[in-house]
C-alpha cells in the first residue's frame, strides 16, 4: 500500500488550514505529522480519511483516487483523540462495530484476535465507563483495526494520558503496527513521541510541511528556523558571516567571533545559529569557548539544566544526570562547543 498526498489545500473561511501539502507514505511505514496546536496536522488526517474534502489537490491509495470514495469504503482505520467509544456498548461490541456490515469477516473470531492483540482478553464484557484511559485507548485501536484497513490514522491518541502511561502505550502502538505490517500516520505535538515512534517525521507549521525526514535527520539537520527551534532544546543566536578560518566559517555574534562548520554561506550573509543545550560543555572543551555566569540551576531528574549569562546573551546547557560539582548561582564557568555542533541557517 502506497499513499500519495499531492498538493492538497483546505481553507476554513479566511483561514488556510492546509497549504499545498504533498508527501508519500510507503508500505509498512510509520510517519508522524508533528507540529504545534492549530498547525493543520489533524486537518490533513481528516482529509485523508474523507471526513473533510480538500479545496484542491489529490489523494491516492496505490494510484487509486480517494476523493470520490466515501470514508467507510476507503479501507482506512481512524483512532480519534477522544477515542469516541460507544458508552452503552461492551468492549467486544465496540470492536465488532467496525465490521458490522462486512460479511467477509468472522466477527466473533476477529474480536477475539484483536482482544489478544491489544492485551484486553477478559475485558470484553466491560463498558467504557469501567475502563481506564489506557484500556479505552486500546479498545479504540482495536476497533480501528477490526475491518483490516490498509492504512491506520491516529490523531493524538495518547494526549489525555499521563507521561508514564503514554510512554508505555506508544511502544505498544509501534509493536502492533509492526506486527500486523500496517502503514500508519500518527499526529502529535509531542516531539519525544514522534522521535521515538517514527520511520519518518513531517514537521508541520501553519499548514505547510517545513521538513520531512528520518528522526535523526530532523533532529540533527533541521532545514528551517522553525524546525531548528521546534525540535529539541536549543539556544538561538543571530549573526553575520565575516569570513573563513581553518576551514571553518567565522560568524560574528554581537562582539564575539564563533567558528562554524562550512555551509557555503557567503561573507556578509545574515544567519541564525542554533546550538542544542546538550552540545554546550561546561569544561570548556571545543573550538569555541567563552566565560559565562550561572544564573539558575534546574534539576530535571535525568538531566540538569543550567541557565547562563554570557557574552552571547542568555544560554542554557543541559547535562545528563545530576552533577554535584557545579558552581553555585553567580559562579563562573568556561563554556565550550564544537563548530560542527552549530546549526546554521541563512536568512532568506
Amino acid at each position: 500500500m502506497k499513499l500519495s498526498v499531492v498538493e492538497i489545500e483546505k481553507t476554513f473561511g479566511t483561514i488556510s488550514a492546509v497549504d499545498k501539502v504533498s508527501f508519500e507514505l510507503e508500505r509498512r511505514e510509520f510517519l508522524s505529522l508533528l507540529g504545534p496546536s492549530g498547525c493543520g496536522k489533524t486537518t490533513i488526517l481528516r482529509l485523508i480519511a474523507g471526513f473533510e474534502r480538500p479545496d484542491a489537490g489529490q489523494i491516492l491509495l496505490d494510484g487509486r483516487k480517494l476523493l470520490p470514495v466515501p470514508p467507510e469504503k476507503r479501507q482506512i482505520g481512524f483512532v480519534f483523540q477522544n477515542y469516541a467509544l460507544f458508552p452503552h456498548m461492551t468492549v467486544a461490541r465496540n470492536i465488532a462495530y467496525g465490521v458490522r456490515f462486512d460479511r467477509r469477516i468472522d466477527t466473533q473470531r476477529r474480536v477475539e484476535e484483536l482482544l489478544d492483540l491489544v492485551d484486553l482478553r477478559g475485558f470484553e464484557r466491560r463498558r467504557p465507563a469501567e475502563l481506564s484511559s489506557g484500556q479505552s485507548q486500546r479498545v479504540a485501536l482495536a476497533r480501528a483495526l477490526a475491518p483490516k484497513p490498509e492504512l491506520l490514522l491516529l490523531d493524538e491518541p495518547l494526549s489525555a494520558l499521563d507521561a508514564k502511561l503514554r510512554e508505555s502505550l506508544r511502544s505498544e502502538i509501534r509493536r502492533i503496527q509492526q506486527e500486523i505490517r500496517l502503514s500508519a500516520i500518527y499526529v502529535t505535538h509531542d516531539q519525544e513521541e514522534a522521535l521515538a515512534l517514527s520511520d519518518r517525521i513531517g514537521v508541520i507549521n501553519e499548514g505547510r510541511i517545513e521538513q520531512i525526514g528520518t528522526p535523526k535527520a530532523i533532529y540533527h539537520h533541521p532545514e528551517t528556523t522553525f524546525v531548528a527551534s521546534f525540535i529539541g532544546h536549543t539556544n538561538r543566536l543571530e549573526g553575520t558571516v565575516i569570513g573563513y578560518v581553518d576551514e571553518c566559517m567565522q560568524v560574528k555574534v554581537g562582539r564575539e567571533l564563533l567558528l562554524v562548520a562550512d555551509s557555503g554561506a557567503a561573507s556578509g550573509t545574515r544567519v541564525t545559529l542554533f546550538i542544542k543545550e546538550e552540545d554546550l560543555h561546561l569544561d570548556g572543551s571545543g573550538k569555541n569557548t567563552l566565560i559565562a555566569q550561572v544564573k539558575r540551576i534546574e534539576y530535571r531528574g535525568d538531566a540538569t539544566v543550567i541557565a547562563l549569562v554570557s557574552p552571547l546573551g542568555s544560554l542554557r546547557a543541559r547535562i545528563a544526570g545530576t552533577k554535584e560539582d557545579l558552581p553555585g548561582i553567580g559562579g563562573r564557568v568556561t563554556v565550550g562547543f564544537e563548530e560542527k555542533d552549530v546549526i546554521l541557517i541563512a536568512d532568506s
